[in-house]
């Protein structure tokens, strides 16, 4: 009884601990995008894209300063060489030879070297290629934000708008049940045909199933807001905003009608950014035929002993030191480094003629986006008024079978109409929404950045 008992506690122990780990967070859509640009795995990520470029960039800045080597080494002839000299040299016959063994068995020797390097046009050519990928990541960073933006609004909304679904599909299920009972009490008294019932029957089981498959998404839909806020799954978010009011507030005709910058356009800058790279490449491949200069100093010291007494005071060591200057002069490499260079310009061409390519396709995108953002504030009132007329068809026709004047087939289609609206609405809503976001994307009108490292 003991054991049990103390089981019991442990497992209710562990779930107190398991509720009091898990979080709550109340967020606009607004506290959401600043969160996601915050916290979220793509923003961490994007800042460490920035700290590799840093790295990157002082990497290469490195190649130009002062470079110091050491270097040790050990040796033990376990069986020293031997030199055969003319016999001649102690004063023997000639044309015979004398073996001997020159150096000690053992020897430490101790190197340190110093380079710098003087000019290399290479190098100068990589330092502004450096700068330039910094650029780059910044401004693929910066296209990140303006993803992330995006990816949360379309989250955020489709959580509210798997809310609303399922408090529709409820208030529909309920409407349905309470007409169907009636009904089925009606037939059993006889004064209503079977088929009203079965009618009723078919568009209640349809119901039922798509509230609860919209509980199911609900889930769903919580845990990818989640996730792109960098949240764990296992913490609840409420939301404070309303789906409706949200649409009301993102119709903007001022967005509309703004001019169309190309030159804020992310894509633009990348383009822009590719053509730099090409073009460093190019004079990388022009700067390989120039000569490089740079200079070493070197300094060692070397011992020798027939034992190991390099660690004794007693021992002697030998110092040497050298000074140079080292010219490289690149003369003729068969017309490789022609060849090389001529690939680098085609490249360039190529570049320039996709940048020419991607400000046209930019020019399209923000063209697009305005038509389908318009497209969607139309669609939005259009389905507003809809759904009033819907609901006015569906009411008509529940007092019109109540009194016998419309057939369970008619009261089916009214039914069906209007909770297919009521679809539409909703949809409406969140396009509204997204074809915003698309839209400030592709005009890089919030202009939000991930902050740096």
């Amino acid at each position: 009884m003991k054991i049990k008992l103390t089981c019991l506690l442990l497992l209710v122990s562990f779930s107190l601990l398991a509720q009091e780990e898990q979080k709550e967070y109340r967020l606009s859509l607004d506290e959401a995008i600043e969160r996601a640009l915050d916290s979220s795995y793509n923003a961490i990520n994007a800042r460490r894209d920035i700290e590799i470029a840093l790295k990157k960039k002082w990497e290469t800045t490195a190649d130009g300063l002062p470079q110091i080597d050491a270097n040790v080494d050990y040796q033990n002839s376990l069986k020293l060489p031997v030199q055969l000299l003319p016999a001649e040299i102690t004063g023997g016959p000639p044309g015979t030879f004398l073996p001997v063994q020159f150096g000690t068995k053992q020897s430490l020797s101790a190197t340190a070297t110093a380079t710098q390097l003087i000019f290399d046009g290479s190098y100068l050519v990589a330092i502004r290629a450096s700068r330039t990928f910094l650029d780059y990541t910044n401004t693929n960073v910066e296209k990140t934000a303006l993803e992330i933006r995006k990816s949360v609004i379309d989250a955020y909304g489709n959580v509210l708008l798997a809310y609303e679904l399922v408090d529709i599909l409820e208030s529909n299920q309920t409407t349905l049940q309470k007409n169907y009972d009636e009904t089925k009490k009606i037939f059993e008294n006889g004064l209503q045909e079977e088929e009203a019932v079965e009618q009723l029957q078919i568009t209640l089981l349809q119901i039922t199933n798509q509230l609860n498959n919209a509980k199911r998404l609900v889930v769903i839909t919580e845990d990818m807001l989640n996730l792109s806020l960098g949240i764990p799954l296992k913490d609840e978010i409420i939301l404070t905003d309303d789906l409706d009011n949200l649409a009301e507030e993102n119709i903007s005709l001022e967005l509309m009608n703004a001019d169309a910058n190309i030159e804020d356009n992310v894509d633009y800058r990348l383009a822009q950014n590719f053509i730099e790279q090409k073009e460093h490449e190019y004079n990388l491949e022009r700067a390989k035929a120039l000569p490089s200069l740079s200079t070493f100093i070197n300094y060692g010291t070397t011992g020798n002993s027939e034992t190991f007494s390099f660690l004794k005071k007693e021992q002697e060591w030998y110092q040497s030191s050298i000074w140079g200057v080292s010219l490289n002069i690149p003369i003729f490499s068969s017309l490789k480094r022609s060849a090389r260079s001529a690939q680098a310009r085609i490249a360039l061409a190529q570049a320039e003629t996709q940048f020419e390519q991607s400000k046209e396709q930019i020019r399209l995108q923000i063209d697009k986006a305005k038509n389908d953002y318009q497209f969607a504030i139309e669609n939005y009132r259009t389905a507003k008024q809809n759904l009033k007329l819907a609901e006015r068809i569906e009411n008509k026709n529940q007092i019109k079978f109540s009194e016998g004047l419309a057939t369970s087939f008619e009261l089916r289609q009214a039914q069906t109409q209007l909770y297919q609206t009521q679809q539409e609405f909703l949809e409406s809503m969140l396009e509204v929404l997204n074809s915003k976001a698309e839209l400030e994307t592709v005009l890089n009108t919030p202009n939000i950045i991930i902050s740096n490292p």
